[in-house]
């Protein structure tokens, strides 16, 4: 006789347990301590829809930093997967090479030169914001040979930047723990301090910080030589890093030097590209002029895999007069699927009015709500942000501008307090919060953000005074 059928909570529970054996044996876990890690606690996500997440358990998540600070239009857009499936049917895959094109990435560069500053040329596609600054080490020293100063093969970044997980582009990363993987940094890439202002504890006022921070590169640049260095590479924010805002006076003392030592000036705008900060660039919003931009995340908001790196004139101009054969590329630059999905994406940001609205509207409301509700919070000593990004700087003594010793530990503990809330958030290791929602997020998701993270502080606070007044 045969058993009766299980319960749709049994099959439930017996998918949640396959899910997370395979992950436990099978997967290598990204920034994770792969043996400590409880199969039984992770989690199985199985929708999206805007600005929400569900697991498989029915439990329902308000994403507050849009996946990996990608899903700018949110999830389960029809324009976005319409636009994929409609491609795929047509032309699902055909290579940039052999002297060959196909009309959904002429499109897609069409859009974008619209949408790019002036100054910029020509765009070579990649499959990730890595793959982008990947390129970038070969582009630039390529130039600087075709343009007949091959000794300048130096790249300065900046400690605790991220600029990809790949050997070149982990290298250009400022973060130590992924240099101990590989004997990273490559050699001829150095880097200076982070315009971190708020880890600062000397007697300049944050503007003055800015131009000190950004002397370093001087520095740097003199004490290297300025014949040998060939560019300076940073994000005009930080992103996974901690989010963090240089001072106002930072960019246009490093566009300075950069121009006064013939340093090429490189943004890396994968986070903070297509309408994060406002701008369709952050290096607008802090009014620089870059050599080249590294793009990715919200050129296709998360759907499919795309980057590119995108050079000025300058550089095209050498590399296409000088260069001869180009000898580099990947099998799918400009995939045609990935680059239909660009191009809607892009539609949306732009004749959607997404990118205005986070402008003018929502992120205005976004920046003004968080300060009205944390500015004074105790557990809070600085707030940065703008447009749909920001970061809260917790503290241990707001009066002392003193941040926690275990900083990442006790960021760590909010975000997940906010995620039994329902609230997705980040934490970083100095021990910010990060914020990154969606930009089509509305007022009222906003809202509700804010709600959820103001109750989650509540919940920790005393925990955190209970622990400080223990001497923990």
């Amino acid at each position: 006789m045969n058993t009766p059928s299980s319960s749709s909570e049994d099959q439930n529970d017996q998918f949640k347990k396959y899910c997370q054996q395979i992950n436990s044996v099978r997967h290598l876990q990204a920034f994770e301590n792969n043996s400590s890690i409880d199969p039984n606690t992770t989690r199985v996500m199985v929708k999206g829809e805007g600005l929400y997440l569900w697991d498989c358990d029915g439990n329902r998540f308000l994403d507050g930093v849009s996946g990996m600070w990608c899903a700018a239009v949110g999830y389960g857009r029809d324009e976005l997967v319409n636009a994929a499936a409609q491609q795929m049917k047509q032309l699902s895959y055909s290579g940039l090479y052999f002297n060959s094109v196909h009309p959904a990435v002429a499109d897609l560069s069409n859009k974008l030169f619209e949408l790019f500053p002036p100054s910029f040329g020509r765009i070579l596609y990649t499959n990730s914001g890595s793959e982008a600054n990947e390129s970038l080490i070969r582009v630039v020293r390529h130039y600087w040979d075709l343009f007949g100063k091959s000794e300048k093969k130096i790249f300065i970044s900046r400690e605790n930047s991220y600029h990809g997980s790949s050997v070149g582009s982990a290298s250009l990363g400022g973060i130590r723990v992924m240099h101990g993987m590989g004997d990273l940094p490559i050699p001829n890439i150095h880097h200076i301090c982070e315009p971190y202002w708020y880890a600062y504890q000397g007697p300049l006022s944050e503007q003055e910080f800015g131009i000190h921070a950004a002397q370093e590169l001087e520095k740097k640049i003199l004490e290297l030589g300025a014949d040998k260095v060939a560019a300076f590479v940073a994000e005009p924010f930080q992103g996974a890093g901690g989010m963090i805002f240089p001072p106002m006076t930072y960019w246009p003392e490093i566009q300075r030097i950069c121009r006064k030592y013939d340093v090429l000036i490189c943004a890396d705008e994968i986070v903070g590209g297509f309408g994060r900060a406002g701008e369709w660039f952050s290096h607008q919003y802090f009014g620089f002029e870059p050599d080249t931009m590294s793009i990715a995340k919200g050129l296709t908001s998360g759907y499919i895999p795309m980057g590119a790196l995108v050079i000025s004139k300058k550089i095209a101009d050498v590399l296409y007069e000088k260069g001869g054969v180009f000898p580099h590329g990947f099998t799918y630059q400009g995939h045609p699927v990935a680059a239909a999905v660009a191009l809607a994406n892009l539609k949306l940001l732009d004749e959607g009015g997404i990118v205005n609205s986070v402008k003018n509207d929502t992120g205005p409301y976004f920046q003004k709500l968080l300060r009205e509700v944390f500015g004074d919070h105790p557990l809070v000593g600085e707030i940065q942000g703008v447009g749909h990004v920001a970061a809260l700087q917790l503290v241990h003594s707001k009066a002392e501008k003193r941040r926690f010793d275990y900083g990442g530990a006790v960021s760590g503990f909010c975000a997940n307090c906010a995620r039994d809330e329902g609230l997705i958030v980040r934490s970083s290791g100095c021990g910010r919060i990060i914020l990154a929602p969606a930009l089509v997020a509305t007022r009222s998701e906003i809202d509700e953000l804010i709600e959820k993270l103001k109750i989650a502080f509540e919940w920790v606070y005393p925990k955190i005074e209970a622990a400080k007044a223990a001497g923990l």
